[in-house]
């Protein structure tokens, strides 16, 4: 948040973090695939019961930290280009980390706001 276009602290990020966690994500989580568990994703019930393990609440933590971040440099990266201050963009930043899919509504707000236009381009 403090140097979010900075291209040493995205590429950090990205290159260090991001890909540390997948690498951390892929420790855990090949050791205990099971085809049989890929079944409970089919339901509510079914990944509650998968949640309800440590091992596997840890996984779900990494994946989610994983992809918050990788939501986190979308936005960087999309304010940066709409030219959109990078202050403004804070808060979407920390609702992104803590609630991820609320976090990037903020942001389609606030760049629909800045740009006046509506949407994501994710090309």
């Amino acid at each position: 948040m403090i140097f979010p276009f900075s291209k040493l602290v995205q590429k950090t990020l990205f290159g260090v973090v991001i890909l540390s966690f997948s690498l951390l994500y892929s420790a855990f989580v090949w050791p205990s695939f099971d085809m049989e568990a890929m079944q409970e994703f089919s339901s509510l019930a079914g990944i509650t019961r998968l949640f309800s393990l440590p091992d596997m609440v840890l996984i779900g933590w990494v994946h989610y930290l994983c992809f918050d971040m990788m939501v986190g440099l979308y936005i960087v990266n999309d304010a940066e280009k709409n030219g959109i201050n990078r202050f403004v963009i804070i808060p979407s930043l920390l609702f992104t980390f803590m609630m991820g899919p609320f976090g990037l509504l903020l942001y389609v707000i606030i760049k629909s706001i800045a740009t006046r236009k509506i949407g994501l381009k994710y090309t």
